[in-house]
């Protein structure tokens, strides 16, 4: 049992009620009911997580994920955070996360995460780090691959938020459980594979608005490119380098 995780759920779908979210759940008995596992999810906005956990409660499960260490730091979200498990990341010292979601894997947990690391701009598939796959060959566990689709229109990288009643469809599909494999760099080739084709499945059966920001530019939307957004990331990275320098710099007097 664990209260403060089903206080969360409660909550979270009594918002969901209220914004009119309607949600498609298709896969859910993929979700193993016991054991480790390793839960891919693609990255089109900052509420994914929150629909994520939804299929897991189909075998009771909960999914401790791996969030950037900045969340855990805030004074409200920190705490809850820790209640609820998941696992902080510092990208300036990813051993440390990377060993503890290893460690709870093996002990039997459901590990969330994100193999694109940061939101698709283009909401494409973006290329993947390879940290799912070795944490699940490393620990032993299946990698079970996560697609959702319409998340990005609550809330995503660059537009305001809409938590309001939008009345907004939401898609998620669960596929079958990959078999850890070595090299690292097949299995997440194999896992990049099989949620691009999840995620075209979805967008077949899914309205989508002419010129709209949150539709990708294949669909007829305003979003930019895969290309032209990792051009944006990439600008977007050199920036905060540049400041952490020029902090640096102050910092030291120079």
């Amino acid at each position: 049992m664990e209260p403060v995780y089903r206080s969360i759920i409660g909550l979270a779908r009594t918002v969901f009620f209220a914004q009119g979210l309607k949600f498609d759940v298709k896969g859910d008995e993929h979700i193993p009911s016991e054991g480790g596992a390793v839960i891919a999810i693609n990255h089109t906005g900052y509420m994914d997580f929150t629909y994520a956990g939804l299929p897991a409660r189909t075998p009771k499960r909960y999914i401790r994920f791996m969030a950037k260490k900045e969340v855990f730091d805030d004074k409200i979200s920190g705490p809850i955070m820790r209640a609820l498990k998941h696992i902080p990341v510092d990208r300036s010292a990813g051993a440390d996360s990377y060993l503890a979601a290893v460690d709870y894997l093996r002990r039997g947990e459901l590990v969330g995460v994100y193999p694109e690391a940061t939101i698709s701009r283009s909401f494409e598939i973006k290329e993947f780090k390879s940290g799912a796959a070795r944490m699940a060959i490393e620990a032993g566990v299946p990698i079970i691959p996560m697609v959702i689709w319409g998340a990005q229109r609550v809330w995503t990288k660059g537009y305001p938020k809409r938590l309001g009643r939008t009345n907004t469809p939401i898609s998620i599909a669960v596929g079958e459980p990959i078999q850890p494999f070595e090299p690292a760099a097949e299995l997440t080739a194999k896992l990049h594979a099989t949620m691009q084709d999840m995620l075209l499945d979805l967008q077949k059966n899914y309205t989508h608005e002419p010129g709209a920001y949150w539709v990708p530019a294949r669909l007829g939307g305003s979003a930019p490119t895969l290309a032209e957004a990792d051009a944006m990331d990439a600008a977007e990275a050199r920036a905060k380098a540049e400041a952490r320098e020029r902090k640096h710099k102050s910092a030291a007097g120079e």
